[in-house]
This record gives structure tokens, C-alpha cells and sequence, in this order.
């Protein structure tokens, strides 16, 4: 490697723009000795669409009932990243909402469960919980408005410098194989920050955020990865202000998500490898039933005052519904490096993996992120000791 090549700013790629993808380009773009380029099929300023999961998402920061360490350990860290976010008077806090929340425990939580540490947290009085619910607590959630923190996190990185073009991959070795690689991409469209033309690059180092594409795409071809399908409805119901969750029996849950712009989440389903890409209709009816039972509130004020809601009156409330496909994955996170051989050069480059995260995508982002960084400085480190 010339003096030139191992002082010039490091080329990365990004596969993916999703939550992970989006979080982990702004963490090394943002490091300061990298150029990174996204390179992604969808992008959170599209329409919503089932191929797209970060959209549908709550979400909220909550931590899960895990023993799996690394998942605790991302689940914290970011939590504090989004409470800084949130915190207010900042110029991010309008993406967030701190409020109240009361969770229902349908099964046993762990001693060392993590929402104990949540602020101000409670142990629910039991003539207070749900049918069915074992325990429960109270406690400050943090509540995120997906699609405008979305648009931010692809904001946030374009001004770092970032470059995002628009391709479909078909497969890894599309980016591994050349040795220059020349934008843009067949098919692709450049959205960059700059007028100008993106430039030729040679690729030093792949990051895939692939989400529920690593079970397809060539190259990765991870079958271990499979769909939580999840489905939700959006009321506009400015006057909730306190969220709510009911976890039950195989994997059937109930969820109130209040957001900052007096839109409300109610959800949801969790229906493992079910690949059905619209909303069904009946279960959306199920989940505006149970969401009303669960919070009665969702009715407008007026209604509540002269007598009990129905669902005929959250009904005319919907702005919304849709679902997503949770990349979940058989043996939790990948979070590691694997090293290609370029051909014909025998050049090495390493691909950091940063994909299944199921359900907690958005609360593991920030800590998964560095996580990543991590990964490739010390691929980069390696390759550079070794030529």
C-alpha cells in the first residue's frame, strides 16, 4: 500500500438504510477518517411500504426481558443516547416523547430486569393491572416519532458529508469484486449533498445493514433470519399522553404508543414467519378493540363524557395502518467481520455484519452502531498490519 493510499480518508459502504443502517453511516462518517456511502433500495423520504420495516416501527424504548448480554448491553447504551436526544430544549427533542408508562406483565420478569432502571419507576399496585397480567410497573418512556426521526438520521448524515445512492444489490460480491468501484450504479440514483457527480471509489470496507435481506441476498444468504410480522393502526388522538402494554400469551401483545405530533401507534402483532405484505382487515379490527379496552381514552373527550366508547368512535380516528417485517434472527444480533478476497488483485477487504435485530432495532441502533465502528477499525488495523 503507497504512503498516498494509507493516508487518504478510508471509502465505506453501507448496505442498508434502515434504522441499524442510517446509525451506523453517521457513526463513521461522523469519526471523521471515513467517506461513507449508503447504498439502499429504500429510504426513509419514500412512501411506506412492507419492504421497508423501519417505518412501521412504535417504537419506544423499552428495554426487553432478555439474559442475552450483548442485547442488555445495546439496549443501554442506547437508552442513554436517546435520552440526550430527547432531552428538551434541544433541537432534536421534538422527535421524541418522554412520557408516563405502565407496562403489564402477563409472564414472570427476571430479578435483574432491566425497566427497573427506567426513571421513576413503580411497581404497579395489582388492582391495577390488566386481566391476566401477573405484574406491572410504571415509569418515563421514551417514545420516538419514527418517520420524522428517520428523515433526521438521513439528514444528520447527508451533512456530515455522507453520500446516498439509490440501487437494488442483488448481491455482496456486486461490491466486492470490482476494483473500482464506479457510481453510479447500474439503475441507481445519486442523492447526494453535492452537485456533483459522485465520484469513483475504491471500496475499502463493506458494512451491511441488510435488516430481512440477509436471508437473500447473495453472498450472505443467512437463513437464519426470518420475519416477526407486525401490524399496527395510527389514530390521530392528540390527547393520549400516557402509553401502555400488555405482553400475552404466544407472542400476542397490545400497545399504546403516544408520539410528540398527537399521533398515537396502537398495535400490534407478532406473527413469526409470516410474510403477508398488506394489513388484514380483520386484525385490524382486533387490534382497535383491544387497543380501546385497553385505553378508553382513545375515544375523543366528548364521547367519554356522555357515555361509553365504541369502536365505531376510533374508526373515524385512523390516519394509518400498515405492517412490517421484523428481521429477526435465529441466535440473536451479528455483530462481526468476515474478510473477502477481491479477484484478480488477491486485495482483501472485510464486511462488518450489523443485521438481526428483530423487534428492538430502534433501541439497540446507537450502541449497535459502535459496536460496528469498532469492528471495522480493527478489521482496517489488521488488513494494514498484515501488508
Amino acid at each position: 500500500m503507497t504512503q498516498e493510499a494509507q493516508n487518504r480518508p478510508r471509502e465505506v459502504v453501507v448496505l442498508g438504510a434502515g434504522v441499524i443502517g442510517l446509525t451506523t453511516a453517521i457513526a463513521i462518517q461522523e469519526k471523521g477518517d471515513y467517506n461513507v456511502t449508503i447504498v439502499a433500495e429504500h429510504l426513509p423520504s419514500d412512501p411506506k411500504s412492507i419492504k421497508y420495516t423501519s417505518h412501521w416501527a412504535g417504537a419506544h424504548h423499552i428495554y426487553n426481558d432478555t439474559d442475552n448480554q450483548l442485547q442488555r448491553e445495546l439496549e443501554q447504551k442506547t437508552f442513554e443516547r436517546f435520552w440526550e436526544l430527547s432531552e428538551p430544549g434541544t433541537p432534536t427533542a421534538g422527535l421524541f416523547l418522554r412520557l408516563p408508562q405502565i407496562d403489564h406483565f402477563v409472564d414472570p420478569r427476571a430479578d435483574d430486569d432491566l425497566i427497573k432502571t427506567l426513571p421513576d419507576y413503580e411497581v404497579l399496585p395489582k388492582d391495577r393491572l390488566e386481566p391476566g397480567a401477573i405484574a406491572g410497573a410504571t415509569f418515563t418512556a421514551i417514545n420516538i416519532d419514527t418517520p420524522q426521526y428517520l428523515l433526521y438520521l438521513l439528514s444528520r448524515f447527508r451533512a456530515a458529508g455522507g453520500t446516498v445512492i439509490r440501487a437494488s444489490i442483488q448481491s455482496l460480491h456486486q461490491l466486492i469484486q470490482p476494483e473500482t468501484l464506479v457510481y453510479p450504479l447500474p439503475g441507481a440514483t445519486a442523492l447526494s449533498t453535492s452537485a456533483e457527480v459522485p465520484r469513483p471509489i475504491k471500496v475499502d470496507a463493506l458494512i451491511a445493514c441488510v435488516g430481512i435481506g440477509a436471508r437473500s441476498l447473495a453472498g450472505i444468504d443467512d437463513k437464519d433470519v426470518y420475519p416477526i410480522r407486525g401490524q399496527t393502526v395510527i389514530l390521530r388522538a392528540p390527547w393520549v399522553r400516557l402509553g401502555t402494554t400488555v405482553c400475552g400469551a404466544e407472542g400476542a401483545f397490545s400497545y399504546i404508543i403516544p408520539r410528540a405530533s398527537g399521533e398515537v401507534i396502537v398495535g400490534g402483532t407478532r406473527e413469526v414467519d409470516d410474510w403477508y405484505p398488506v394489513p388484514r382487515p380483520e386484525t385490524k379490527l382486533k387490534i382497535l378493540e383491544d387497543g380501546l379496552a385497553l385505553c378508553p381514552d382513545l375515544a375523543p373527550p366528548e364521547v367519554r363524557a356522555v357515555r361509553k366508547p365504541t369502536i365505531d368512535d376510533v374508526l373515524p380516528l385512523v390516519v394509518d395502518e400498515g405492517c412490517g417485517l421484523r428481521p429477526a434472527r435465529k441466535g440473536g444480533i451479528r455483530l462481526e467481520v468476515e474478510v473477502f478476497s477481491r479477484k484478480p488483485t488477491g486485495e482483501t477487504l472485510p464486511v462488518v455484519y450489523n443485521y438481526g435485530h428483530g423487534g428492538y432495532g430502534f433501541q439497540t441502533s446507537w450502541a449497535s452502531a459502535e459496536k460496528a465502528l469498532g469492528l471495522l477499525e480493527q478489521s482496517l488495523a489488521n488488513l494494514k498490519n498484515v501488508a
